[in-house]
């Protein structure tokens, strides 16, 4: 007999989904979305926020620079974020080519001193601050929901935003204005293909928390150290609840050397570092090793007809003078107020978005050409014996403070820093011909093993 054909009713229409508007739809829930979100809904203007994950989640990257502490200021959140951090004052190189093998630099010693020290802080609660501030500043933040589908409308009028919740359900907003502070999802970025690896850096990074590591005394307690060994460079954070952070940024083929667990690796990598291995003698271990694979990558653009892209959206380098989250929070600055000129200023729409576009390009540009030379030989023998001729002593450590927004008069500094650099490049020819042609196969290593094997 053959199977009964069960019977057919009427097609069900899919489930009708909840639409809302709003003036300006912010895609990411982390320090550059939220400082965006908190400083618009402050401005009068109806802000979504959208993050996929429930804060407090963790993320990696606990090392603020001074620069950020003038902001959080701003924001009104410093005593919320001093209460959980541990104050950083310095920043330790320790390199096994060098004797004495560390030296030590402070921010004291900068140009402007009055950003002597930042804060090292666990991002599950620096984010969480900083997201419930933009709430309490009337941002509408809604977690564990993930942007899926962005659409701009042709005739510039704005954008429709598809979300999904963890649950399943789905949502629409429609916003006047996008601002994609997704980090390294770079949810515009990849829309518009325009996110580009970085063809000048290629890393890769492992990292993880550990429980008893050594710590310097008295107030050098804080500082984030960095030893260099012959694949990369690990930073050890001091984390104010007594744990720290470690993590080895490589060149890409050494990670995809790995035929062991990611754990094994990782501690097998801390061992190749005596430096790193002696501070974690006694250590416990006491959180996931992550990977993370094709760590530095750019958009191609910073904004497009109605939206702007800040942050980790927009561009990642390196992690290694932890410019990071003072980038992200310092885009949301400029995100606030080009949108605010956009949307009740129109006519200056343009200067605003070309001043957008440069200072947004402008903080990645001036870390990475220090960031492409941290591991050459020059440069480390230039950090661990600093002159202060010409006082670029004080830009570079201005620099690497995140003062470079302001007013204090670096440049000049700068610019006879990098010409040193040039001069000992030149005067130790040999040694930096080597020094270039180890870092271009490193990179066509790293881009020869990512096309036989795929992402991490």
């Amino acid at each position: 007999m053959p199977d009964s054909i069960p019977p057919t009713g009427p097609a069900q229409a899919p489930p009708e989904i909840n639409t809302q508007d709003c003036d300006v739809l912010i895609i990411g829930g982390g320090p550059g979305g939220s400082t965006a979100g908190a400083l618009l809904a402050e401005r009068g203007f109806k802000v979504t926020l959208l993050e996929k994950a429930r804060h407090p989640r963790f993320h990696i990257g606990e090392s603020l620079l001074p620069a950020n502490l003038p902001l959080l200021e701003k924001l009104g959140v410093a005593d919320r974020v001093r209460a959980v951090a541990m104050e950083k004052w310095g920043a330790e190189f320790v390199s096994p080519w060098h004797e004495p093998s560390g030296q030590t630099i402070r921010f004291e010693e900068a140009w402007d001193k009055s950003m002597p020290y930042a804060y090292q802080v666990r991002r599950s609660q620096f984010d969480e601050i900083l997201l419930r501030n933009a709430q309490r500043k009337g941002a509408h933040a809604v977690e564990s929901c993930r942007a899926r589908e962005v659409e701009f409308r042709p005739d510039g009028g704005g954008a429709t935003v598809d979300a999904e919740h963890s649950d399943g359900r789905r949502e629409r907003w429609t916003a006047r204005f996008v601002i994609d502070a997704s980090g390294r999802d770079t949810v515009l970025g990849k829309k518009f293909g325009t996110k580009q690896r970085n063809p000048k850096h290629n890393s890769s990074a492992l990292y993880a928390h550990f429980k008893g590591a050594w710590r310097h005394p008295g107030q050098a307690e804080g500082n984030i150290t960095i030893f260099w060994f012959d694949h990369g460079w690990f930073w050890l954070i001091p984390l104010a609840d007594g744990c720290t952070s470690i993590g080895a940024v490589v060149w890409s083929y050494y990670l995809k050397t790995r035929n062991k667990p990611v754990k094994d690796f990782f501690l097998d990598t801390i061992a190749q570092c005596p430096g790193l291995a002696e501070r974690l003698r006694g250590a416990e271990l006491v959180s996931d090793v992550e990977a993370t694979g094709n760590f530095s990558y750019s958009c191609e653009q910073t904004h497009g007809d109605g939206y702007l892209m800040i942050g980790d959206a927009y561009a990642f380098i390196d992690p290694v003078f932890s410019s990071g989250v003072m980038l992200a929070m310092q885009g949301g600055f400029f995100a606030a107020d080009t949108v605010e000129t956009c949307l009740r200023r129109p006519e200056h729409a343009a200067a605003a978005l070309r001043r957008f576009d440069r200072e947004t390009r402008r903080g990645p540009k001036e870390f990475s050409w220090f960031i492409y030379r941290v591991t050459n030989p020059i440069m480390r023998d230039m950090l661990m014996g600093p002159s202060n001729v010409f006082r670029v002593k004080e830009a570079l450590l201005s620099m690497l403070a995140g003062d470079i927004f302001g007013k204090t008069p670096i440049w000049g500094s700068l610019r006879m820093l990098k010409a040193i650099y040039y001069m000992l490049s030149a005067a130790n020819l040999r040694r930096s011909w080597r020094a270039a042609r180890q870092r271009r196969f490193n990179i066509t290593a790293a881009d020869r093993s990512d096309a036989l094997a795929g992402p991490f």
